[in-house]
C-alpha cells in the first residue's frame, strides 16, 4: 500500500520507526490529534492505529487516561500490549498539579537511591496534601517494604490499588508483602490479579506456579 494512503496517525508512527524520532512523533501528534482522538484509536482502531494512539498517549497523556492505557494491557497485539505497559508507568506519575509532580519525582529518586526513611517521610507528607494521589501510596510502600515493615507496606498496596484498579505493580507488591507474612494464600490471590491486570507479567506467572505447586503440597 502507498504509505500516502495511510491514515495520518498510521504515517507518523511508521516514520517514528524508522528515524526514532520521538521529539518530532510527539509534536506532529500534538499539532493534529486531540486527546480524546487517540483515546478513541487506541481502542477501536486497527493494530497499527491502536500502536500508534497508545504509544502517543504514552508520551503525551496524563492520569485521565489511565484507564485507556489501563484497558490496553489486555489487548490482543502484544505490540500494544508492550507499548501500555510501558506508557502507563509514565501516566502514574501525572497525576495531581506540578508541585504534586515533582515532590513525586524526588520520593522515586529517593527509593531509587535505597534512602527510604526519607521516601516514606516525603510521601506521607505527599499523602497528606493529596490522598487521591494513588503513586504516592505506592512509593511510600516501597519505602515500607525496604524497611521490612510488610503489613504497613501492604496496606499502602491496597490503597493504591483502591485509588488506581490498575496498578498491576500494587497487587506484585502487594503479593510480596504476603510473603514475607507467610500468608501464601493471600499473596497468590493478589499475584493472580497482577497478571489480570497485565497477562505479560511471566515472572509473576512462574510465582503463580511455584506458589501454586506448593500450596497444594502442603
Amino acid at each position: 500500500m502507498n504509505s500516502d494512503r495511510l491514515p495520518l496517525l498510521a504515517q507518523l508512527y511508521h516514520a517514528y520507526l524508522e528515524d526514532e524520532n520521538s521529539a518530532r512523533f510527539v509534536s506532529a501528534i500534538a499539532r493534529h490529534y486531540l486527546p480524546s482522538t487517540l483515546e478513541r484509536l487506541a481502542v477501536g482502531g486497527d493494530y497499527v492505529l491502536r500502536r500508534a494512539a497508545t504509544m502517543a498517549i504514552g508520551f503525551l497523556g496524563d492520569y485521565s487516561q489511565n484507564a485507556v492505557l489501563g484497558r490496553a494491557l489486555t489487548d490482543r497485539d502484544r505490540g500494544v500490549r508492550m507499548l501500555a505497559d510501558n506508557g502507563i508507568r509514565a501516566l502514574w506519575r501525572r497525576d495531581g498539579n506540578v508541585h504534586h509532580r515533582q515532590q513525586l519525582g524526588r520520593i522515586c529518586r529517593l527509593n531509587h537511591s535505597t534512602h527510604y526513611h526519607q521516601a516514606v517521610h516525603e510521601a506521607t507528607v505527599l499523602i497528606e496534601e493529596a490522598p487521591w494521589f494513588a503513586e504516592a501510596w505506592n512509593q511510600r510502600g516501597i519505602g515500607y517494604f525496604a524497611q521490612q515493615r510488610f503489613e504497613d507496606a501492604a496496606n499502602d498496596c491496597h490503597q493504591t490499588l483502591e485509588l488506581n484498579p490498575y496498578h498491576f505493580g500494587a497487587a506484585v507488591g502487594m503479593a510480596h508483602c504476603y510473603l514475607e507474612l507467610d500468608e501464601p494464600v493471600a499473596a497468590l490471590e493478589n499475584f493472580r490479579r497482577a497478571v489480570r491486570l497485565n497477562p505479560d507479567l511471566e515472572d509473576v506467572r512462574l510465582q503463580i506456579d511455584y506458589l501454586q505447586r506448593t500450596i497444594e503440597g502442603k
